[in-house]
């Protein structure tokens, strides 16, 4: 027998609000939550995003409220504090308490850094009995004696991870501190994972909680899961060309692609323009006002694509986001979660996309491990694909268009200039001609990045002995490429050896995460030589012949200057590759790289050098042609 709301033990305000905005079956954290929050009991929830926390929390705790309204209404005395990571998550959590609690005349005030700090303060004297805030303004307010916690019978840690790693850890103890002791109040904990620090918060700020622990949503045998997961192995530089395929054939009524930081969302978001989408950028740099507008624009399903960094995103709700795209692999599978988290909430469901660079294979692995879920490994579509697809679209509108002149004769001003046709040419001809032109108003011609080739990697290889080379008898410009860091196998096509796309990311800091890194002898330089650092063991290997090469000798080497550097967002593998697969030598003869900003400079074996040079002067690198010489010395573009 299913529970209902009734079951739950919610008063009539409650249900008939309920029962007006559609709900009719509480999920399982909302019947876990219940019993324990309505009975003031402190309580420890663990469930993934999307699957009804806020009103797990917010009925109960509106529930308790209206029983108690002899404590309410004294200015600047909440009865309940809510805290949450974002200004968005702080937004849509009071718009919830709202329209739940709007029977019960509770008031509610959200409490946001970005809103204007004069009016937070007039809701609070006016006596707002719920209060959803962020940690930061909250402090602003107790310093500014604005608002008193004293009189708190509830206080809500939300999304408790997440506050954590945006490093709120020493505000939540502040806050905590301010309130009544955790024996004269109640307190309940949500986040998606527990790691031991939030552990540790729950030990010394809850008492005896209640432990709900709601898996995530696993597919019966036979059935799909509510959020497809799909990983697309490509090379970064092809990543933009990748990504406009993949959102061809998806088609998504809106979706939210994530990149690490502000400068790579504001880029990403300018090439998508230009490939034809409505793009709107989201991000911490941003204020207030610009944040609410492009929300706005979103939840009115004016645009297509929102593209924002992690910190920008969390919080956001809106129902018809079907599709999450990670233009990077997540660093941890924590941050995984929260982001897919976004689509498929509330039962909908939705689908996950992740551009996976060879090398992060095993950031992939072990997203699949912690969350005991498997990401299938799909090809990037080819040009064909994406023209197929699209020839569908215009098909199914014609369809749709044919069927709709059918029943309210919007054809009939039409057919005199048909049959006119038709008694020219072949009727065939005409309705061809006819399909070509609605096609090309509706899908536009394309962008040239449809025409570029993309490596295909089918599926991840087993990282192959270090030192292990293949070769066959491909034509010339294919090479068998090892997989960098080991990881993928597979043939990169000869063409624009470095096309533009968005530079190498960064980690947190500034510094390059650790499976991005180049290889160490590869060091970027300003001009000056840096040198790498060899142990005994790597020289022995380095000195190994290999195919299509001359054998290592250091003694033996020379440098070539090739004009292009940092300021063309050179990187030492686009040099490697370029000089492996054009020249067909084997990258182990590579020595130091140096790369300054106007040119670079490669060490190489003497026997290869004029090879190389003349190799690369027919070649192009970040779609320019470059000066390709011996190096004399004269270090000038």
């Amino acid at each position: 027998m299913k529970e209902s709301f009734a079951d739950l033990g919610f008063g009539p305000e409650l249900l008939a609000e309920l029962t007006a905005l559609g709900y009719e079956e509480p999920t399982p954290i909302q019947k876990a939550a219940a019993a324990p929050l309505l009975e003031g009991k402190d309580l420890l929830g663990q469930a993934a995003t999307g699957t009804g926390k806020t009103a797990a929390f917010a009925l109960p705790l509106l529930q308790r409220i209206s029983t108690q309204r002899s404590a309410s209404g004294q200015p600047g005395q909440p009865l309940v504090l809510v805290l949450v990571p974002t200004r968005e998550l702080a937004v849509q959590v009071s718009e919830a308490f709202h329209r739940y609690g709007r029977g019960l005349g509770i008031a509610v005030a959200p409490i946001y850094g970005g809103q204007e700090f004069h009016r937070q303060v007039t809701a609070l004297r006016r006596g707002a009995q719920v209060v959803i805030a962020t940690p930061g303004r909250v402090l602003d307010h107790l310093r500014r004696g604005s608002i008193d916690l004293s009189a708190l019978m509830a206080v809500v840690l939300d999304e408790a991870d997440e506050m954590l790693d945006m490093g709120f850890a020493e505000d939540l103890e502040l806050i905590l501190e301010a309130a009544p002791d955790k024996d004269k109040r109640q307190t309940a904990l949500f986040s998606a994972t527990l790691p031991p620090r939030i552990a540790g918060i729950a030990e010394r700020h809850l008492k005896d909680p209640v432990r709900v622990l709601i898996p995530r949503d696993t597919a019966k045998k036979g059935s799909v899961p509510k959020v497809r997961q799909t990983a697309y192995i490509v090379p970064r530089a092809h990543k933009i060309a990748a990504l406009g395929r993949v959102l061809d054939l998806e088609s998504p009524t809106l979706a939210l692609v994530f990149c690490r930081t502000r400068l790579e969302v504001d880029e990403l978001a300018e090439r998508l323009v230009g490939r034809g989408y409505a793009v709107e950028a989201l991000h911490g740099g941003m204020s207030q006002h610009e944040r609410d507008r492009v929300m706005k624009k979103a939840r009115a399903n004016t645009v297509d694509l929102l593209v924002a960094t992690d910190v920008a995103a969390r919080g956001i709700d809106i129902e018809h986001l079907s599709h999450v795209v990670n233009f990077d692999v997540p660093s941890s599978p924590e941050a995984y979660v929260h982001r897919i988290g976004r689509t498929g909430r509330a039962g909908r469901e939705g689908v996950a996309i992740t551009l996976a660079e060879p090398r992060e294979h095993r950031l992939v692995r072990n997203i699949e491990w912690s969350t005991k879920q498997k990401i299938e490994i799909a090809t990037v579509p080819t040009p064909l694909d994406v023209k197929a697809r699209r020839l569908d679209v215009t098909k199914g509108t014609l369809r749709e268009t044919v069927i709709a002149g059918a029943l309210d004769g919007g054809l009939d001003s039409y057919r005199s200039v048909v049959e006119s046709l038709a008694a020219e040419y072949d009727p065939m001809d005409v309705a061809a001609a006819a399909v070509k032109l609605a096609h090309e108003a509706l899908a536009g011609t394309g962008s040239t990045d449809d025409e570029v080739q993309i490596p295909t990697y089918e599926s991840f290889s087993r990282p192959e002995p270090r030192g292990a080379w293949q070769r066959d008898d491909r034509p010339r410009g294919h090479v068998a490429a090892r997989a960098p860091h080991g990881g993928f196998a597979a043939r990169a096509p000869r063409g624009d050896l470095a096309a533009d796309g968005p530079r190498e990311e960064r980690a947190p800091g500034g510094a390059p995460s650790r499976a991005e890194r180049p290889p160490p002898r590869h060091a970027e330089a300003d001009g000056t030589r840096a040198p790498a650092a060899e142990t005994r063991k790597t020289a022995a290997r380095r000195a190994e012949p290999g195919p299509g090469g001359a054998e290592f000798n250091p003694r033996n080497l020379v440098r070539i200057y090739i004009g292009a550097g940092r300021k063309l967002g050179m990187r030492p593998a686009d040099l490697v590759g370029a000089i492996a697969n054009e020249a067909q030598i084997n990258a182990r003869g590579i020595g130091d790289i140096e790369i300054a900003d106007a040119f670079s400079l490669v060490e190489l074996p003497e026997a290869d050098a004029d090879r190389v040079v003349a190799a690369l002067r027919g070649a192009t690198l970040r779609g320019r042609k470059v000066t390709v010489r011996r190096d004399d010395g004269r270090h000038k573009p």
